[in-house]
């Protein structure tokens, strides 16, 4: 197994959840078998995002009460080869605790090349079962002050948490709301404030957003598609551009 990754935002509406789903889809395509753990329980949605609602029968909850195997938790996501869910309970009191997330994860681990943990958004107790397993993680921004404070908080949670190696994502980027805005000078100084190692800026892209909301990701060609192609080349070591042009 090459990685463990936790995705976080420090509030909702950061597109963290669409981020994720185009990271897998993107690691998926290069060749990588990819799954994905939803953490969100009670509201869970990656299902959705991913086109296997309708195949689900168990989810993290029933593994952990013993009603199935942790396997038989993993689905494949229709047209989309190589990458696979572990959805989140429908119930928040199903919420798993952090090490027996690590427990799951670890028992399905060694057949994937990369685990990709999305965490609800802030630091509550499901953000600490996210993170626990992980070894890496990706904070997901927005240019808005409330996203970039947040973005410092959950950074600050993650180091608590003992992973040390923290990216910054800066989602839905539109460089000329950016510019009238005029709330930071550029994107340097969001960087600067974060005190985060920038991976990548994903455009604003409401293309990506529609096809993943219909759970029909697997093909779309677009900018943040490509943002997001560039991002999992970078996970993987490779220097590629930061920001499509």
């Amino acid at each position: 197994m090459k990685d463990i990754i936790v995705i976080a935002s420090g509030k909702g509406g950061t597109g963290k959840s669409t981020a994720a789903v185009g990271l897998g889809t993107a690691l998926s395509q290069s060749g990588e078998r990819v799954l994905l753990i939803d953490c969100d329980s009670g509201m869970r949605g990656l299902d959705i995002m991913l086109g296997v609602t309708q195949n689900l029968v168990f989810d993290i909850a029933d593994a952990v009460s013993g009603s199935c195997t942790v396997e038989n938790t993993v689905y494949p996501c229709p047209d989309k080869k190589g990458l696979f869910l572990m959805p989140a309970p429908l119930n928040a009191y199903d919420e798993v605790a952090p090490q027996i997330l690590g427990q799951l994860v670890e028992g399905v681990a060694d057949i994937f090349d990369y685990v990709i943990i999305d965490s609800p958004a802030g630091v509550g107790s499901g953000f600490e079962a996210a993170a626990y397993p992980a070894k890496r993680a990706l904070v997901v921004v927005n240019t808005e002050p409330t996203s970039i404070r947040g973005g410092q908080t959950v950074a600050a949670k993650l180091r608590d948490c003992g992973i040390d190696d923290i990216r910054l994502i800066i989602n839905r980027f539109n460089k000329a709301t950016f510019r009238k805005m005029g709330l930071y000078r550029d994107l340097d100084e969001i960087i600067d404030i974060t005190a985060l190692q920038l991976i990548g800026i994903i455009p604003e892209d409401y293309s990506l957003a529609a096809a993943i909301q219909s759970g029909k990701s697997g093909n779309i060609e677009c900018p943040a598609m490509k943002a997001l192609g560039n991002i999992s080349q970078r996970l993987g070591g490779k220097n590629v551009p930061l920001m499509i042009k």
